[in-house]
């Protein structure tokens, strides 16, 4: 399995928070800052994107590191992904992503 694979099946390399990170790209960091505090009504800044990826060490997104119930519950439960646990297809955590982004799920399999 791919590291930058996340634990739901998400593409790390394809977050723009990785992307900006990777290029040191300001302009993306600042777009991409007002483009999540609109749609999560939330203070997200520019220096909040910024992110080495999931299942790697490194520097997390806020919300990647302290509030996706689906890397919470894969880390507590010591899998690789999503892929590893039996409930998958019946978990409403992972439906979430896996309903708008069929890929994920298939970057588990």
């Amino acid at each position: 399995m791919r590291q930058m694979i996340a634990y739901c099946g998400l593409d790390c390399e394809k977050c723009e928070a990785y992307i900006a990170r990777k290029n040191d790209d300001q302009a993306l960091r600042e777009e991409v800052a007002r483009k999540w505090a609109e749609l999560n009504n939330a203070p997200i800044l520019p220096e909040h994107i910024n992110c080495d990826g999931c299942r790697v060490d490194g520097v997390k997104t806020f919300y990647c590191s302290n509030l996706c119930e689906i890397r919470k519950c894969a880390t507590a439960r010591g899998y690789e992904t999503c892929r590893d646990c039996a409930e998958k297809e019946t978990c409403p955590k992972v439906a979430m992503i896996w309903q708008n982004n069929a890929q994920a799920k298939e970057n588990l399999l």
